[in-house]
Formats: C-alpha cells, structure tokens, sequence
C-alpha cells in the first residue's frame, strides 16, 4: 500500500508528459515546483530575454553584412532620402570598378549608371523647385543639397587621383545643377498671362512681375537656401546672375521698341532707381549682391537714349498741362464770379496748379535718379518762362477789354496775388546757371503786378488828379480841406487793397504814396504864386510840412516803408521858409544828394515862391546843381516824371 508519502511522489520529478511539454492537465510547461522550482522559474524570464537579443543582434549583423542592392538604393531615392542613396551608389560604384577585371560585371555597373541617372534626375527635381520648397520642406533640400555635395566632391577626389580616375568621372553634377538653377530662374521670371485688371500696360505688368520676382526670390534664396549650401557654390551669386541675366535680357529687348511716354518713364524708373535701390540695396540683399557683382539691367548707351526721350515726354506733357491750366483761368475770369478768399486774400488756383505741374515733372524726374533731376531742372524753368509769358499776354488781353465786367478789380488782385507763388518756387528752384532765366521770369512777373496795379490805381488817381487841382494861388494858404478830401480818396481804395497779398500790398500802397508826393510836387511848381514877404513865405511853408506830415502819416499807418519820400517835401518847404541865400543853397545841395534827379526848372520852379530874390541870388542857388554830389539814387524817379509847362 501507499502511504500518503508516495502518492504525492511524483510530483517531486516532471512527468514524460510534463517534460515534453504534452498532456492535458498539470502545472503549466517549463514551470516548477518548489522552491529551486520557483527560483529557476523566477530566472528563467532574464535568460530567454538576453537569448532573445543576442539573436536579433545576430540577424541583424546577417543583414548588414549583406550588400545593398540597386533596387533598395531606388526606394531609398523615391523616398527622397538622396544623400543616403547617393553614399550607397558611391560604394557601389567604387566597388564595381574596383573588379572590372572580372567576369560579369558589366551588367551592374549600367545598373549603377542607371541609379545615378535617377539619383541626378530626382536632385535637380528638387533644386528646380527650391525657390518655392525651401520655406517649407529644408529637410528634403538639405539632403537634397549633401547629395549633390557629395558628388561634386567625388569628382574634385578622381581628379587629382589621376592614375585611379574612373572613366565616369567627373560627373559634372554642379554644372547640371547650375543649368537647372538658370532653368528654373526663366520659368519663374516668364511673364504670366496680361488681363488688364492691375490698371497697368502689358509693359508695366512685365517689369512689376520680373522685378518682383527677382526681389521676393533672392530674399528667399538669402533666408532659406543658402543655409543649406557649402561656401563654395557660392549659391546667392548664382542665382542672383541667373535672375540678373534673365530680367537684363527681357529689358533689352522691350527696349527695343518704341514706348510710350509712361512705359519709358517706368523702364527708366526699374533700371535707375527700383533695380539699384529696391533690390541691390536692399538690407537682406545688400552684401550677398555685392559679391556678385552685377552690372546695370542696360547698357549705358541705352540709358541715356531714354532719358533723352523722357526729357522729351516730360516736356511736352508740361506744356499741355499748363496750356490747361491757363485755359481754365482764362474761362474762370469771363464767368462773373468773384475770386475765392483764402485768409483774406483773392485767390486763384493757377499757380497751384501750374507749379504742381512744374514740381512734379521736377520730382518725377529726381525720383528716377538726381542726376536726371538735375538734368530737367532748367528746361523745366525755361517751360515756366514760356508760360508765364503767355499768361501775361491772356491777363493783358483781359485787362483790356473787361474793366467793366462784375468782380474785375477782385479778378485782378487775385492775379497779382499768383505772382507770390511763381516768384518764390523761381526764387527757391533756380540752379547756379539759370540766373539769365530767372531773370526773365522776374521780370515777367514784375510786368504782371504793374499791369494790376496800373487797373487799379487808373480810378484812384483820376480822382486825385482832379482834387489836386483845387491847389490854387486863392487855396494855397487854406487848403486843409482840399488834403481832407484827398486822404479821403485814397482812404476809399484802401479796403479793397487789403485783399492783396503782402508784398504786394505794401507796394502798391507806396505808389500811392509817391503819386500823392509827386502831384503834391507837381502842384507847387506850377508857378502861380510869387510871395515877395517872407511872412507869406512862412506860412506857405508851414502848409506844406503839414500836409508832409498828413500824407506820410497816412501813407506808413496802411503799410508804405517809402521812407526815403518822406524828406522830400520839407525840404522844399525850408527853402521857401529861409531867407539867406547861403542857407537855401546849403538846403538845396541836400535836397540835390537825396533827389538828384531834380532840374534847375524844377528848382526855379520853387524859388518863384521867393519873389524877395534878386535874379544873381536866384542863379547863385540854382548852380548849387551844377556841382556833383555823392548821392544815394532813390528807389525810383522823382521830379523827372514831373512835367513843366
């Protein structure tokens, strides 16, 4: 019989069952009972694993102790890995060559060439695409780049290996490369399609697109690419040349062509000013272009040709431009309408209108290069003198025939107030050479203001011409009310002269101020009174420094500065005051050093006044004239406009 003991004895050993791992029941194979069971159980795990890695390991050098093939380097290009393609083909080329010797060998290495051909073809794929890629995909043009690297660098390695030379090489990948990056850069500058729709000429959509182009994609190849390139191929140069040479072709063939005034000035403009500055001198450009070296987009020869001809059209657009503006002035001046007020002043749009036209042919030109500007400045005054001479020709014509036309007088002030403007953009935009020019122009305009002035002092000094008549032999010693009555005229015309622009304002009021002196003049020389007493002479003498005083006060408090006018009268007056010929002629030679225009008629004139002289005394003060004194010539005549009868 068993005993307990034994019927629990086998399982102290594996059964054939357990140990082959057979059987329906019992503990779970390679498990084991008891505590060396468990300990070898708790074991075994660690052990299976490291067999396990050891195995793979094993595999693993299986397979990279076999040599790739040409079909996996063709998986490894579809992938895009090229870098990693073209190592493999490298050793399999050298591999290859290195038994040429053997049988059968000739097969794989068209295989290889076959590769390389797919290789070259799926590199240039991307570089032809980089431009656009770049920004996006850097990983595929970096190893697109390290491939091309590469064999670049295998070819300079046979080259000086020249015993070993394989008869592949040099591959000449990076003249491939160079050829694809000119390819690309032709497609990318080609011109798309002209709709019209920008507003633009076909000739301007082209320099916008080209210009462009070469813009935005060299700050591309500056940014994304040429991280990506050893130094040696120079990238930014090559494709700066490529895009230079493409827009420079394209230029010199619209060139050719007869353009119209707009698309010679905007071809001037790209190859002067947009190319030079915009794309050469552009911050990210700047110092990668200069390594390149570039020349101007054409050739100088060709450049002057057009600045010639956009002189030429700048010109004649001036011309049309301000024979429109006259025009329009013209037609203003006939309507009725009073000239609007701009602070206070009649005002007319022609000389806004006339130097914008001036100024912006000016700035035009100076945009395009400053030379050309410098170039343009002094036909651009001679079309301004040609103008202005026209317009005084139409405002004459005007004076003339409309003095009796509603807002004549405001049409004429608001013309005046134009010669402001001329006379300042002359005075500010004359260059060292043109003063003959402005000369002229200064003088036109000078004729402008005095042919206003003329039509608007002609009533005032009809006016005045007849009160001072009221000056008689009876009124000479009485005639406070007759200088009442004639600050009073002119008092009237002041109102509408203060719509006049300063300078002008104040010269026109200095005219009256000289008229109202010489008529005042010109009334004491008519010789109809002869005072023999020297108390007549006195008070005659007293009236004539009070209506000085009346006339100069009135003149300087509406803006005269004719200050040199303001000795002339009571100077006269003191010699009809003094009574010994030494001290009139002491007088005289002063009033002779500040008005040496005075006659001896003109001083006889006066001296009838004394009848208390003796005709000796008399000529004795007259040939105080004869001597020469130094004088200050006055701003204008005085007594030689005054008429003796």
């Amino acid at each position: 019989m068993r005993t307990h003991n034994q019927r629990d004895a086998p399982g102290l050993r594996d059964s054939p069952s357990e140990v082959n791992g057979k059987g329906t029941s019992g503990p779970e194979p390679n498990k084991r009972r008891g505590i060396r069971g468990k300990i070898i159980n708790a074991l075994s795990p660690i052990s299976v694993g490291k067999a396990k890695i050891k195995h793979k390991k094993k595999n693993e050098e299986r397979e990279e102790s076999k040599p790739i093939t040409v079909d996996q380097i063709r998986e490894l290009i579809h992938e895009k890995k090229l870098f990693e393609a073209g190592q493999h083909l490298l050793m399999m080329e050298k591999a290859s060559y290195a038994e040429q010797s053997k049988e059968g060998k000739g097969a794989a290495r068209s295989e290889i060439e076959a590769a390389y051909g797919l290789l070259k073809q799926e590199a240039l794929r991307v570089i032809k695409t980089s431009v656009r890629m770049a920004p996006v995909n850097p990983e595929l043009l970096q190893n697109t780049v390290r491939a091309i690297a590469e064999q670049v660098k295998e070819d300079k390695t046979a080259a000086l290996e020249k015993a070993n030379v394989l008869s592949v090489r040099p591959r000449l990948w990076k003249e491939a490369w160079k050829e694809m990056i000119q390819e690309s850069v032709t497609e990318r500058m080609q011109v798309p399609p002209f709709d019209g729709v920008e507003g633009l000429s076909a000739t301007a959509h082209s320099f916008l697109h080209m210009g462009k182009a070469m813009k935005d994609d060299l700050i591309t190849v500056v940014q994304h690419i040429k991280p990506h390139y050893p130094n040696d191929f120079r990238v930014c140069c090559v494709y700066a040349e490529c895009y230079y040479q493409c827009f420079s072709s394209q230029l010199e063939g619209i060139a050719q062509f007869e353009l119209g005034s707009g698309d010679n000035a905007l071809l001037l403009t790209w190859v002067q000013n947009i190319y030079p500055n915009e794309i050469k001198k552009h911050r990210v450009l700047e110092k990668e272009l200069e390594e390149a070296n570039l020349g101007t987009l054409l050739p100088l020869k060709q450049i002057k040709h057009l600045e010639e001809t956009y002189l030429i059209n700048e010109l004649e657009s001036l011309k049309r431009c301000l024979a429109r503006c006259l025009q329009m002035e013209v037609t203003r001046w006939t309507q009725g309408r009073e000239p609007e007020k701009l602070d206070g002043h009649f005002h007319s749009e022609l000389s806004i209108d006339a130097i914008q036209a001036v100024y912006g042919g000016q700035k035009r030109a100076k945009d395009i290069t400053p030379d050309l500007g410098k170039q343009i400045a002094p036909l651009l005054l001679v079309e301004l003198l040609t103008f202005l001479q026209s317009y005084k020709k139409e405002l004459e014509r005007f004076l003339k025939d409309n003095k009796q036309r509603q807002h004549f007088e405001a049409t004429v002030i608001a013309n005046i107030n134009n010669c402001l403007s001329f006379r300042t953009h002359t005075e500010e935009n004359t260059m060292p050479g043109q003063n003959a020019v402005k000369h002229q122009i200064s003088v036109v305009l000078h004729e402008i203001q005095n042919a206003g002035f003329e039509v608007l002092l002609q009533g005032l000094f009809q006016e005045l011409q007849a009160l001072f008549k009221k000056f008689t032999q009876k009124t000479w010693l009485s005639c406070s009310s007759i200088m009442n009555e004639i600050i009073g005229c002119a008092s009237n015309h002041m109102a509408t002269l203060r719509t006049l622009k300063e300078p002008f304002r104040q010269a026109i009021v200095e005219k009256i101020h000289l008229h109202l002196v010489r008529e005042h003049i010109a009334r004491l020389v008519k010789k109809k009174v002869s005072l023999r007493s020297a108390e007549q002479q006195g008070q005659l003498s007293q009236v004539i420094q009070t209506n000085a005083a009346t006339l100069h006060a009135f003149c300087t408090e509406n803006g005269s500065n004719a200050r040199w006018l303001e000795p002339v009268l009571p100077r006269l007056a003191e010699i009809i005051r003094l009574q010994h010929t030494d001290a009139i002629m002491v007088e005289v030679g002063g009033l002779a050093s500040q008005y040496p225009d005075i006659s001896k008629k003109h001083l006889a004139a006066i001296l009838y006044f004394k009848g208390n002289l003796s005709t000796s005394e008399t000529r004795g003060i007259l040939s105080v004239l004869d001597i020469h004194l130094s004088a200050t010539l006055p701003p204008t005549s005085l007594f030689s406009d005054i008429k003796l009868s």
